[in-house]
């Protein structure tokens, strides 16, 4: 059982991952990602997701720098936007991200989203950096079963981690099984559906049972899939109620009522359909 904000996975090279994280996708560079990712530490998150895209890398390191906890303690994940795909570009991308962050290495590096053409050139990259012991785990993001099979078969390097879309009503059940049969630990964002969980009335049903808001039934339901968790506020009473999900644990019978959710419902792009 996860039953400490301590917890970690271990990805198959050996390295620790926090099992919950904060992501910060849409908060703003400067004083907001600065706080909310401060008011995480505190709290005792030990996981920061963000992206090139996200801008705010360097509003992220700044908070790092501030917290006061030493740096081997802390999982930083950044991501390699779509623009800076391919072989060489990667570096550079890379390289940006480092500085923006202040970091000497970066504990884990996706590729964001799968660029046709150029996605498998990337990944030969990310290796590059990954041998050259400038990230401790490489990854991706966004990827089905298809763009995994093509990257482990033209290189032969299996991913770390595959963040993806993941929540009540997108459970990837199929890619949950693939991940799980080839040691790619999987990875949720976006696990409390944009809000809408609030549209669910058998998650605070479920919640009333055990004391805990539907948010913390969806963050739970998450964690005892095996799946890691990056949800995302701004606010700190919220970054402390998602960490609250430590001290209980739902039946099976629960669990099967969340996952009967599901409608293959996505909130962002598929993957296979994306022109940005």
């Amino acid at each position: 059982m996860i039953n400490s904000i301590n917890d970690s996975v271990v990805l198959y090279n050996g390295v620790k991952m926090p099992w919950l994280g904060l992501g910060v996708w849409q908060v703003k560079n400067g004083e907001e990602v600065i706080n909310a990712v401060k008011w995480a530490i505190k709290t005792g998150y030990r996981s920061i997701d963000t992206a090139a895209i996200y801008r705010n890398e360097e509003g992220v390191g700044k908070a790092i720098k501030e917290s006061g906890v030493p740096r081997e303690e802390l999982f930083i994940t950044t991501k390699l936007w779509n623009a800076d795909q391919g072989y060489e570009s990667v570096f550079k991308a890379f390289e940006k991200s480092r500085k923006l962050l202040g970091l000497e290495y970066i504990d884990l590096y996706l590729i964001h989203w799968p660029v046709k053409g150029k996605y498998v050139d990337s990944w030969k990259a990310l290796i590059k950096l990954y041998n050259d012991g400038l990230v401790r785990a490489i990854g991706v993001s966004n990827f089905h079963i298809h763009h995994l099979e093509d990257i482990i078969k033209e290189t032969g390097f299996t991913p770390m981690v595959n963040q993806v879309e993941l929540h009540p009503w997108l459970s990837q059940k199929p890619l949950l099984k693939y991940c799980r049969a080839n040691k790619i630990q999987l990875e949720a964002y976006s696990p409390l559906m944009r809000g809408n969980f609030k549209e669910v009335p058998q998650l605070a049903e479920i919640g009333e049972k055990y004391g805990k808001t539907a948010a913390q039934v969806v963050l739970r339901w998450h964690l005892q899939n095996g799946i890691v968790i990056i949800p995302k506020s701004t606010k700190e009473h919220r970054i402390i109620e998602n960490a609250n999900i430590f001290d209980f644990e739902l039946t099976a019978e629960d669990m099967d009522k969340i996952d009967a959710l599901n409608r293959d419902h996505r909130f962002l792009p598929d993957p296979d359909n994306i022109n940005f």
